[in-house]
């Protein structure tokens, strides 16, 4: 009878434990889509059970595990704002992680001359999509399908932006925009007017930085 009571307890125990801990998980990557890569340093694992990276509208927080290069901090707590990767609601994403064995991390690389744009962002589907860099590691891809294998490759999570823009939104700028014209405030190419060839200019600059996954990103 003793031992019956003492199998049931350690049965109950068990089963809290197990359940307390998948209640105070929060981490919301795809564990058939948690893998990024670095020609340098080979797999990094954005799903690990310890990692519990987690992507919410302000931020990412968590621990990417790479196997040559070990922990990378993606929330490092520091007081500078550009520490730490911050997501803007859209699904673009900003910052440096810190690796203790390899430095800093940036998911928003810009290349000297070119004007296009490298970063990590999170389409409507969430996947994520382009490249990081580390000034010790080089390039970090993180794009889906890259090799073929989606199941395997590329990162993916249960977040997606509820911020969207769609063509009606675009033509009801250009309209409201265009009204400016006597104060050409608007007035980007500098031919003393506001006309079709200025709206033209904010669309290739609105493209350029609209999350991939956005109707005016194609």
């Amino acid at each position: 009878m003793k031992n019956e009571t003492y199998t049931k307890v350690t049965l109950v125990i068990a089963v809290f434990i197990l359940f307390s801990t998948h209640i105070g998980r929060c981490d919301n990557i795809d564990p058939n889509s948690k893998y990024g890569y670095g020609e340098n340093i080979g797999w990094l694992n954005f799903g690990t059970r310890d990692g519990e990276v987690t992507v919410v509208d302000a931020n990412l927080t968590g621990y990417v595990w790479a196997e040559n290069i070990g922990w990378i901090n993606l929330d490092p707590n520091y007081t500078d704002p550009n520490v730490g990767i911050k997501n803007d609601g859209t699904g673009l994403l900003t910052g440096y992680a810190w690796g203790e064995n390899v430095g800093w991390i940036n998911f928003n690389p810009e290349v000297p001359g070119d004007a296009n744009h490298y970063g990590v962002t999170v389409d409507t589907e969430g996947n994520f999509n382009g490249w990081a860099w580390g000034q010790n590691i080089g390039w970090i891809n993180v794009d889906p399908n890259v090799s073929g294998d989606p199941n395997h490759y590329g990162v993916k999570t249960s977040w997606t932006t509820s911020y969207y823009v769609e063509f009606d939104d675009f033509a009801r700028f250009g309209s409201e925009w265009r009204k400016l014209g006597p104060d050409l405030v608007a007035d980007l190419d500098g031919d003393g007017d506001v006309d079709a060839s200025d709206l033209a200019e904010v669309a290739k600059e609105w493209l350029k930085k609209c999350p991939p996954g956005w109707p005016l990103a194609y």
